[in-house]
């Protein structure tokens, strides 16, 4: 293929770090690249929780179009930030191997957590299983790249904020004082990296794929599967983590109320080989144990 590959990328720090990290394995593999930087709603609207923009898809929109149009061949994104569902045309097609997956809290010292403290955290999960440990706290809302959320967090009277570990390790922002919060159940696909092509775009498909991590794609697949089957297009807070031993995977998934007042859950395993379904197995377990009444009650709450 003689052709260079237009990788399309958000232009933050951690997008960039992203799009170069696909770049250098392609390079390595012989093709020709270039980056190409483009603006998403979700960097420019920084006051507005993301719920209320109408999340899904928010951060690769503007990825979409790019592609659809011609403009990018392919599209880096944090895997997380992507829709179940993926636009006609466009293709999942390689997941890179996975960093850490947990969330942490980067904080000015921990003498807040059996006291009265202010936490800040854009994200409707973490927000919801902070409340459910700690019903006393407060959440304040918290937006923008990652480095403008660490600077908020210094500016702010805030205790403390949740990040994904991963993307601060990536692009070395790691700050001295912060805690792993090995109890948060992360975002579906959190620590995982995307990268998706057109499907009409058969070299560059192929080319693509060959960086695709069979365990990671595996896990992920799970995970986003159980999203999909819970959400049904509605933002909620919901957490998934699955991870392979020898043949086996076992999978832990919650669903809670907006305020942390209710969690369901589900930990499971299974056969390796049967991980196609077993997502949605999981997710049909928590709608039986009264799933359907929480997402009825998220649903109605988010809409009022």
């Amino acid at each position: 293929m003689h052709k260079t590959i237009r990788i399309g990328t958000r232009d933050s720090k951690l997008a960039l770090w992203q799009a170069n990290t696909v770049q250098k394995r392609l390079e390595d593999l012989g093709y020709k690249t270039e980056i190409v930087a483009v603006k998403s709603t979700g960097d420019l609207i920084l006051d507005k929780p993301l719920y209320e923009l109408g999340i899904t898809g928010i951060f690769t929109k503007t990825l979409d179009v790019a592609m659809l149009n011609g403009t990018v061949d392919i599209a880096v994104h944090s895997m997380k930030d992507v829709p179940t569902l993926l636009p006609k045309g466009i293709i999942q097609t390689a997941v890179l191997e996975r960093a850490n997956v947990n969330d942490i809290l980067v904080h000015k010292g921990l003498d807040f957590l059996n006291a009265e403290g202010t936490i800040a955290t854009g994200s409707l999960r973490r927000k919801a299983q902070w409340l459910n440990r700690y019903p006393n706290h407060k959440v304040e809302d918290l937006r923008g790249n990652v480095i403008t959320r660490l600077q908020k967090l210094e500016d702010n009277s805030w205790n403390a904020a949740v990040f994904a570990k991963a993307g601060l390790e990536r692009i070395n922002v790691l700050p001295k004082h912060y805690t792993e919060l090995d109890w948060m159940v992360p975002a579906p696909a959190q620590g995982a990296m995307v990268v998706v092509t057109l499907e009409k775009d058969k070299d560059i498909t192929e080319a693509v794929s060959k960086l695709n991590d069979t365990p990671t794609d595996i896990c992920t697949h799970v995970e986003r599967e159980f999203l999909r089957i819970l959400e049904a297009g509605c933002t909620a807070p919901i957490g998934g983590i699955a991870t392979i031993t020898n043949d086996t995977i076992a999978f832990t998934g919650i669903l809670l109320a907006l305020d942390g007042s209710k969690k369901l859950s589900v930990t499971k395993t299974e056969m390796l080989s049967n991980y196609k379904g077993f997502g949605k197995r999981c997710a049909l377990e928590i709608i039986e144990n009264g799933g359907k009444e929480l997402m009825d009650s998220i649903k109605k709450e988010m809409n009022s």
